[in-house]
């Protein structure tokens, strides 16, 4: 499995979302980056953000596109500013026993909620 790549992988749900052929509830969408809501929520915020192009890991993400690294950052804190107060957790999962599903690489904003450390 590669760690980068803007190919379009046959099963990337999320590149599905982002081109409308699944039906997701956007909460935003700019030239980098597109965040929906979770359809499994695990907080009264769950919200996903996902860069347009596809990269398997956030280290991927990292390495071959900080700025857009960066700008999933900002869209995360203004979903939690705007639904939760700025309190929330934002996670990437790498790797299946992590519990990675899709691999296009996504922040899990989660707010709304206490939450317990550790995770997991």
């Amino acid at each position: 499995m590669s760690g980068s790549g803007t190919g379009r992988a046959p099963d990337d749900l999320f590149l599905k979302i982002i081109a409308g052929e699944v039906p997701a509830t956007i909460v935003h969408a700019d030239d980098l980056v597109v965040a929906f809501e979770d359809v499994d929520p695990q907080a009264p915020v769950h919200v996903l953000v996902v860069p347009r192009e596809r990269h398997e890991t956030v280290a991927a993400l990292a390495a071959a596109a900080p700025a857009t690294l960066a700008r999933l950052v900002e869209v995360a804190q203004r979903i939690a500013d705007e639904r939760c107060g700025g309190h929330f957790r934002l996670v990437f999962n790498t790797g299946e026993d992590v519990g990675q599903s899709v691999f296009h690489v996504h922040g899990h904003v989660l707010g709304g909620r206490g939450f317990t450390w550790p995770p997991g």
